[in-house]
């Protein structure tokens, strides 16, 4: 019985050293470095600027973006809104409206008949994009006024190809959002100093024009497969800090897996999609990419066999009390969906990403994933 237990001991803490031995290095590697900021040579630059909007049912909140991108601090006469549209309320007309009478900037409206998913969508709206930078944003975000400003000076620099920037206001209050952002931006602004970044986020990304390709049109994870594309072909693609906005998230368990989970589908079968990556173009193929495919295909399931052995040890040395293993990861799950784990937040929200990882690659496995998405009505009250 001892020798059992030993080995199970033994297993536990190997699966556990395992899982955490990259995070660990990753971390002390950022902070030994303290890198800062975007590594791009940030020139001052005003190009002409296409803004890609898809739009699916966003009567409520259009009309409230629209606005956000006309405040913002550039030219309006070098901004053109390109609207991909596919819904079935009045997305459109109010979209038609707000611009019917204003000079700048120019709108192009691409309609819809049929709902064809996300990234088909965003290929003609690419296509359409007829300016020097591309900015994709989503309706259910809110833009700092120097975000176009601060994406122009970052592509300025002839090496960087496109550019993305950070969630500073997490809309809806949830601190597990809010600790997993807060340690994604450490980490991608380390990858981006080392190389190239992995992960673009939807409400601002930001390419060179000249550097887009088609995304594939099964794309659950558009913004980071034109990136990850665009670096293939030679440019670095970065994550700069003061390119700000504003989004809304969950905390709730349940409701983050609808939002979280679909994302993780999309970042998993993209990794696989681009295997061939792997060990080549610099740090990107050699550092970067091992670390989130450990982070996104391998440290979920080390996490859950480390959970599973050490609730299996507990049952089998201490009886009924060995519940108190799971009883304990339930306990933290609940409070941390809750945003009551004071200073563990941040570690919960990585647990958390774990779990979404987790039940993506589930659903991968089932055939699940769908390039269309989701509205969201609960968050949209935030932007009303």
């Amino acid at each position: 019985m001892r020798r059992l237990v030993r080995r199970f001991l033994g297993s536990v803490v190997a699966l556990l050293s395992l899982t955490g031995l990259p995070y660990v290095v990753y971390l002390l590697l950022a902070k030994v470095w303290n890198p800062h900021g975007s590594p791009a040579d940030k020139r001052r630059a005003e190009p002409t600027v296409s803004i890609v909007l898809p739009t699916y049912n966003e009567e409520r909140i259009v009309e409230n973006k629209l606005r956000d991108i006309v405040s913002l601090d550039y030219p309006m006469a070098k901004i053109e809104v390109v609207v991909v549209d596919s819904s079935d309320d009045d997305t459109r007309e109010i979209v038609r409206e707000f611009f019917a009478d204003r000079e700048a900037p120019e709108l192009t409206l691409l309609e819809e008949d049929e709902r064809r998913g996300l990234a088909p969508a965003l290929n003609d709206a690419y296509a359409a994009a007829s300016n020097e930078m591309v900015v994709k944003t989503d309706c259910d975000s809110k833009l700092a006024p120097d975000a176009l400003r601060e994406a122009a000076a970052n592509l300025a620099d002839s090496d960087v190809g496109a550019v993305t920037g950070r969630n500073v206001d997490v809309l809806g209050g949830s601190d597990v959002e809010e600790g997993y952002r807060d340690v994604q931006a450490t980490i991608q602004t380390l990858e981006s100093h080392l190389d190239s970044t992995l992960i673009f986020h939807g409400p601002f990304s930001a390419f060179e024009n000249d550097e887009i390709v088609p995304i594939d049109p099964d794309s659950i994870a558009d913004d980071t497969e034109l990136a990850l594309k665009i670096r293939k072909n030679g440019k670095r693609v970065v994550f700069d800090p003061e390119i700000r906005y504003k989004e809304a998230s969950h905390s709730a368990f349940g409701k983050r897996r609808t939002q979280k989970d679909r994302r993780a589908m999309g970042l998993i079968r993209l990794l696989l999609q681009h295997r061939d990556m792997l060990g080549r173009y610099g740090l990107y193929g050699g550092v970067v990419l091992p670390f989130n495919w450990w982070f996104m295909l391998v440290s979920p399931w080390l996490l859950a066999a480390s959970i599973g052995l050490t609730t299996v040890l507990g049952l089998a040395t201490a009886g009924p009390l060995g519940l108190i293993i799971p009883s304990g990861i339930s306990i933290f799950t609940v409070l941390g969906s809750r945003d009551k784990l004071g200073p563990l937040q941040s570690v919960y929200a990585v647990f958390d990403t774990q779990v979404s990882l987790l039940f993506a690659a589930v659903k991968l496995r089932r055939g699940e994933g769908s390039a269309a998405w989701e509205v969201d009505e609960e968050l949209r009250d935030v932007y009303e």
